[in-house]
């Protein structure tokens, strides 16, 4: 299986390497990363001016594809400039979760949909700050959990949230607002966008905010179309 392993926290997150370490065990590994965080990004990607690609040393023998870009133009960069065909792209691991509304604003997801526009399943993988390098160690029993499950015959993408000393794993939805935010002025024209943990979020165990809450593994089935399907059924009669 051929991987290529991305993520938004930037080439030099201290998680890439033990991530490409981890999924060397299931096939040869291509790295491709942004040059600078790339937070917040979504699947945004740059057409309008030139793009700087390096090719740069992570730690002794592991090289990598450092992208002056976003999490998505590192895929478009991998699947159309590189002379290799990917099987999987694996975004992550994040530093901090990307639960319920928020994961339409976040590059490690942006990477995955990106990549499934050219076929290629994906998985987002995300942890909290505090246990971002013990992540790792879960990944075995998230692959299992896939693979038993058959999960990629029913879905191409899937959202992975880690929990600190997780106690299961089980398949969630999305949830509601994981952050509640707001714009604060700092001085004459700057102002900043800041936000706090909601801790609203109900009390269905189903959703991936209230899963990782509870300590459990959250992997979520994501969906690319964007188009409302009830209602097209209900009405394309009409044309």
């Amino acid at each position: 299986m051929n991987i290529l392993i991305t993520n938004d926290d930037g080439i030099r997150s201290p998680a890439l390497p033990l991530l490409a370490k981890w999924a060397s065990k299931l096939g040869d590994v291509t790295i491709a990363a942004p040059k600078v965080e790339q937070s917040g990004k979504s699947q945004a990607i740059n057409f309008i001016e030139e793009v700087e690609i390096t090719k740069v040393e992570l730690t002794s023998g592991l090289f990598g594809y450092q992208i002056d870009s976003t999490p998505a133009d590192c895929v478009r960069f991998a699947t159309h400039a590189l002379d290799k065909t990917f099987d999987l792209v694996l975004s992550g691991i994040n530093r901090g979760y990307n639960l319920g509304d928020d994961i339409v604003y976040s590059g490690t997801c942006g990477a995955i949909f990106e990549g499934a526009r050219m076929g290629i399943r994906g998985l987002a993988v995300s942890a909290d700050a505090v246990n971002l390098l013990e992540a790792p160690d879960s990944l075995d029993e998230v692959w299992e959990f896939i693979q038993k499950n058959e999960l990629y015959a029913y879905n191409p993408l899937y959202n992975v949230n880690i929990p600190p000393k997780p106690t299961g794993i089980r398949i969630t939805q999305q949830g509601g607002p994981y952050y509640c935010d707001t714009f604060l002025h700092k001085d004459g024209l700057l102002y900043v966008q800041s936000g706090e943990v909601n801790q609203d979020t109900g009390t269905d165990p189903t959703s991936d905010i209230n899963t990782v809450r509870a300590g459990v593994i959250s992997v979520t089935p994501l969906a690319v179309t964007r188009t409302a399907l009830s209602v097209f059924e209900r009405f394309k009669a009409l044309s």
